[in-house]
């Protein structure tokens, strides 16, 4: 006679481990993820968590390797924005990451704590320490700490940055920013024969904005092009810092630069804006290029020239990363992600010979 089958409330981990014909580790490893088991067995596992209508416990799980399954992710916001009011632009950038954040941890199980602070905010270290101890460790957007201040973090939980470089005590993911300013810059003057270039920055104690920033001065001077920065050209990262720029640059009575590179896609929003209402032509008299790829992007009138990050895949790399620290798993202090060029109109390209990529 046929053992009867057990209550799906009472089966265990022994009985798929039973019918699979595996150990219970390796039952362990495939539902935990954890390891590189091999495929029949990942196969045979999951065949009989199906044939059994197997649950795993995530309670249980938890308890059992001492976890909470919970990551903590950090993002910066504006104090106060007033342009765009009601809309905060900066959030396209950052939710794209996070949906990649959170396709990897639910991967493995995990849930999010999402938290922000604000650039002039007081006590972040503390606020952000809080937030560590519900978590197993933290994704932090941009570089809103000093080494030392990641450090204390890291005493607590493993962390990872998504901006500049890695530190003693964290990892950090980010794409090729060297590579994609290059691009354009090298778009802008060989392809195009633009002799004067502008860069309206991010915000100053960005990593990404700094690398940014010097990758273009580098390639516009080696290809022989008169460049426009400084501290009239500094922007925030927002459609109001760039708006703001062009805005400060025109009242002084300065002569614009044929075209203009601003550091990320929001900031080309508010440029792009700002000349508009000024009777400025985009690209017939001045040439706007982005960053980032924002879904917004291809819908501005012009469509956006700008370089693509893989967002999503960032964030999914970023948990990734964070995973195997977790795990006490090796992994590289520093991963750089690909990017890509994304010809539209705004640098003066026709609908004909644009690339969008999409």
């Amino acid at each position: 006679m046929a053992e009867p089958k057990k209550a799906k409330g009472t089966l265990t981990i022994y009985d798929v481990a039973k019918l699979a014909g595996v150990s219970i580790a390796s039952v362990s490893r495939v539902l935990n993820g954890q390891g590189t088991p091999r495929a029949e067995t990942r196969d045979r596992v999951m065949r009989a968590v199906r044939e059994l209508s197997f649950v795993p416990d995530g309670a249980a799980r938890a308890l059992s390797n001492g976890l909470k399954e919970v990551v903590g992710v950090v993002f910066r916001r504006e104090n106060g924005e007033t342009y765009l009011e009601g809309e905060d632009e900066s959030f396209l950038f950052i939710d794209v990451i996070n949906r990649g954040i959170e396709v990897g941890a639910r991967r493995r199980g995990f849930d999010l704590l999402i938290s922000s602070v604000g650039f002039n905010d007081d006590n972040v270290v503390e606020r952000i320490g809080a937030l560590a101890g519900k978590a197993d460790g933290l994704i932090l957007h941009d570089r809103m700490l000093s080494a030392a201040g990641i450090a204390r973090l890291a005493d607590m939980v493993p962390v990872v940055t998504l901006a500049g470089t890695s530190t003693p005590a964290s990892m950090n993911v980010r794409c090729d920013n060297e590579a994609g300013i290059r691009d354009l810059v090298r778009h802008l003057v060989i392809e195009h024969g633009y002799r004067s270039l502008g860069y309206v920055s991010g915000r100053a104690d960005s990593p990404d904005n700094r690398t940014r920033q010097h990758a273009f001065e580098t390639e516009a001077v080696a290809v022989g092009a008169e460049i426009d920065t400084g501290q009239a050209w500094q922007g925030n990262y927002s459609a109001a810092g760039g708006a703001n720029v062009v805005e400060s640059l025109l009242a002084a009575g300065r002569k614009l630069p044929r075209a203009i590179l601003c550091a990320n896609d929001q900031t080309a929003l508010g440029v792009i804006h700002a000349l508009a209402q000024r009777g400025v032509r985009v690209p017939q008299d001045v040439a706007i290029t982005g960053f980032d790829d924002v879904p917004v992007a291809r819908h501005l009138h012009p469509p956006l020239t700008t370089v693509r990050q893989p967002m999503q895949e960032l964030g999914a790399m970023a948990f990734e990363i964070l995973y195997s620290r977790i795990s006490a798993a090796a992994g590289k202090a520093d991963t750089v992600l690909p990017v890509e060029l994304v010809v539209r109109e705004s640098c003066g390209c026709t609908s004909s010979s644009a690339k969008d990529g999409a």
